[in-house]
């Protein structure tokens, strides 16, 4: 009787922790259903014209600049993401059922994780242009060369779509059926934490910082400088506009992201669902997606001639 007893104990144990996984998935798929379409097919429109706009400005001959080239490579970056967001949408308003087939998934997952790193590389490398350009003035006109820009610009695509390669594997990037597509499954957490930790200091932690020394750093030379000519003002106003925009957009974009995946792995790790710390990291994935619309406005104020050949397409 006694171990009958225990046998229905143990049975009742799972069964109320199934039921406490499926109220809890259940829970956590409604909140995704409304909240991700919402917010992608907001991001969706300006993003498609403000990178597109921007493109064919930055194609433009006359906006041949090494600051420039920064710029329309972020805004390509951005521009490829933002057209993967109608799907994702159409994802989560079937209620999490992907119709799509099994390489456009991938491809969904892989270009979510190279646009954001690229975004973050591309931010970073203007914030140090910009730098060079207020601190040490004389040396500025070796990084504006555009050959090296270009060089730089090929650098970071080839290491990053390297770098995110391994979310192009079903094992590691863990969709364990055609059907759950962006969902990560739970068998896969152990080699996600692995993968956090390296791209937590690589991909977020060094740029953050640095793009933190470049604003630091300018603020305190511009401080010092008393008397400058009217030229160096507006370059020196652009340069400063970009550092603040771009230290703005990680602290808006990628840090709450960066901060809420890394708990949210955690917590994953130890098999505890924490349905607070899941709702947060939605919210914030969808505040690192919105970085692909809110760049353009990096361009507009901090780009080199981009507010001037607006306007005359705006007056043709």
């Amino acid at each position: 009787m006694e171990s009958l007893a225990q046998t229905v104990n143990i049975s009742k144990m799972a069964l109320d922790d199934n039921f406490t996984n499926s109220s809890f998935n259940s829970s956590i798929d409604g909140f995704k259903q409304v909240i991700y379409p919402i917010m992608y097919l907001f991001i969706f429109f300006p993003g498609a014209v403000g990178n597109g706009l921007s493109i064919y400005v930055f194609f433009q001959p006359s906006q041949r600049t090494s600051v420039n080239i920064y710029m329309q490579n972020l805004a390509i970056s951005d521009l490829m993401f933002v057209t993967t967001l109608p799907f994702r949408a159409t994802y989560f308003l079937l209620g999490s059922q992907w119709i799509f087939g099994d390489i456009t998934c991938r491809i969904m997952t892989y270009t979510l994780y190279v646009n954001m790193y690229c975004s973050i590389y591309f931010l970073t490398v203007l914030s140090m242009v910009r730098f060079i350009a207020i601190v040490y003035p004389f040396k500025y006109g070796k990084v504006t060369n555009t050959k090296p820009a270009r060089i730089i610009c090929a650098v970071i695509w080839v290491f990053v779509l390297a770098a995110s390669s391994p979310m192009l594997n079903k094992t590691v990037a863990g969709y364990n059926n055609a059907v759950k597509c962006l969902d990560l499954h739970p068998s896969s957490t152990p080699k996600l934490i692995m993968m956090n930790s390296f791209v937590l200091v690589v991909g977020f932690i060094l740029p953050f910082c640095t793009i933190v020394f470049c604003y630091v750093f300018a603020v305190r030379a511009l401080l010092k400088s008393r008397t400058l000519q009217n030229k160096r003002v507006v370059c020196h106003k652009k340069a400063l506009l970009t550092i603040i925009i771009s230290l703005i957009l990680f602290l808006l974009c990628f840090l709450p992201y960066h901060i809420l995946r890394t708990v949210h792995l955690v917590y994953s790790s130890y098999s505890q669902a924490n349905q607070p710390v899941h709702k947060a990291l939605v919210v914030t994935l969808c505040l690192a997606a919105m970085n692909s619309c809110l760049d353009p406005i990096l361009y507009y104020f901090a780009a080199e001639n981009f507010q001037a050949k607006i306007r005359s397409l705006c007056c043709r």
